[in-house]
């Protein structure tokens, strides 16, 4: 099978790469052609499992999705987890390789290379179309050094780029501009050309601007995206606030730690139309208090033990405990779970120092550590306010808890009991992701609450109505043929 590989890469984060590369996607799918989304290295908190127990960046997944193809490790060989400001957990092809700071890391990057090209062969042996993603911008002076995630990875693979810019941003000239004066004479020369994203406006606006870039850079802009109100596509790592619900029914609160991971948990949760959802930052606070909530949610973590600190630091734990008084609901996910109970033992330093840090005590649990990564995709009865509903969603996760008093299990999982409700029916928590990506489940939690809430939907459903928006803008406002022309002739030039 003869790959044809195109990368995308962007001049800052967050300009529209991750987008573009399900858009083509999804738009090659749909002409009956085989394409896999590819990304060397990420570096995110969000991450999914695949059908082998592999660890993937949950954009890759997305990407996937847009492509109809089931999910691999091969799609994101590299994914780097922060655990701390220096340090962050390396995983390779989808396993656990070890912990490393920025520099360790950079020593390691010749062996991080051979595992980027040996999913990238094993792709082109089974793929017609092979759509890379970037990781921040290919200028960053600092990061050229045996880099694998943009211009590295290009000029080895020998694919041609595309170059996206956020004209929302402003300064998208300058942006294009002076991300490809930053790059080597062989780089420039790989650069086929532009996508400006998120335009707003009159494009006749612009048509003097773009003609003035085609003119100083030799290079055509091959698409200008207009900005899509109401898109609701997983972010790779970015947290963003919604805008509140008028009519809301319920108010959903998630305090935000810096090692909060997986918060695309909430993601349906967030653009309900009867939910007022709201992540908080401890830096936008006031005072130490939290807003009055129904339900307030702590997410999963990349260190439970530091981000449960943190929690006690701003004062929150008493903030939980003055909300559940006022007959508020706590439910905590994956880390957030760990962190309801009594201890959390780090004995072999899996997150950090070793030691052991006391838990909110709001469940009679306790959590152990242990080396072993559990990374597994579950199917389980969530059994919540009288319901009992089948959901689907994914663990990844470091050792395990222990009921240490008889529990009601909040989910039931090949007959066995996982994660607990109290008996007050005020807090409940487990290791499940993905556990509110479910209608009905949302509708649960809101029973749970003792709210009546409607037009639920399943996040799969939600996901797959932005990615056939996004390819039929992106298909409306690029030139795919001149993209097709440069992928024919690119390796025959």
């Amino acid at each position: 099978m003869s790959a044809k590989t195109l990368m995308i890469q962007g001049t800052t984060s967050d300009a529209g790469k991750t987008t573009l590369v399900a858009a083509l996607c999804r738009i090659y799918a749909k002409q009956g052609l085989k394409v896999a989304p590819f990304k060397p290295q990420n570096m995110a908190l969000n991450s999914a499992v695949t059908p082998c127990g592999g660890e993937i960046g949950r954009a890759q997944a997305v990407q996937a999705q847009a492509a109809n193809v089931e999910l691999s490790v091969d799609f994101n060989p590299i994914l780097l987890k922060p655990q701390s400001d220096k340090n962050a957990q390396v995983i390779i092809h989808g396993k656990v390789f070890s912990s490393m700071d920025a520099q360790d890391y950079h020593d390691y990057k010749t062996i991080a290379k051979n595992a980027v090209f040996e999913s990238h062969s094993r792709l082109e042996e089974t793929y017609q179309r092979i759509i890379v993603e970037g990781a921040g911008s290919p200028a960053e002076i600092n990061l050229r050094a045996g880099d694998i995630a943009n211009m590295g990875f290009a000029e080895q693979a020998d694919c041609p780029v595309i170059i996206i810019a956020d004209i929302d941003r402003g300064g998208v000239f300058a942006h294009l501009v002076g991300t490809l004066a930053l790059l080597s004479k062989t780089e420039q020369a790989r650069v086929v050309g532009f996508v400006i994203n998120r335009f707003r406006g009159d494009i006749k606006l612009l048509e003097s601007g773009l003609t003035w870039l085609e003119e100083r850079t030799k290079k055509p802009v091959l698409g200008v995206i207009p900005y899509i109100h109401g898109l609701h596509i997983a972010a790779e790592d970015a947290v963003s606030n919604h805008q509140q619900v008028t009519k809301a029914k319920l108010k959903v609160i998630v305090p935000v730690t810096p090692r909060m991971s997986n918060h695309n948990d909430f993601d349906a949760l967030s653009i309900h139309d009867e939910i007022d959802f709201q992540f908080v930052y401890a830096s936008e606070l006031k005072s130490t208090e939290l807003p009055a909530a129904d339900l307030v949610i702590l997410a999963g973590s990349k260190n439970s033990r530091a981000d449960l600190e943190f929690l006690k630091e701003q004062g929150w734990d008493k903030q939980i405990q003055k909300h559940l008084c006022y007959g508020g609901k706590v439910f905590g996910i994956c880390g957030g779970y760990q962190m309801l109970g009594q201890t959390i033992s780090d004995p072999h330093g899996i997150e950090g120092a070793t030691g052991e840090t006391t838990g909110l005590n709001l469940l009679p649990i306790r959590t152990i550590l242990s080396s072993e990564k559990i990374l597994e995709n579950q199917q389980a009865i969530l059994s919540i306010a009288g319901e009992s509903i089948e959901v689907k969603g994914y663990e990844i996760h470091f050792g395990q808890s222990e009921h240490l008093l008889p529990l009601t299990p909040l989910l039931n999982i090949n007959g066995m009991g996982q994660g607990a409700i109290s008996e007050d029916q005020q807090i409940a928590g487990c290791y499940l992701h993905g556990i509110f990506d479910q209608a009905r489940a949302i509708d649960a939690l809101a029973l749970w609450c003792e709210v009546t809430i409607e037009n639920s939907q399943n996040l799969d459903e939600i996901q797959e109505q932005a990615i056939e928006k996004l390819a039929d803008v992106c298909q409306q406002h690029m030139d795919l043929n001149k993209i097709e022309q440069i992928l024919q002739q690119w390796r025959n030039s």
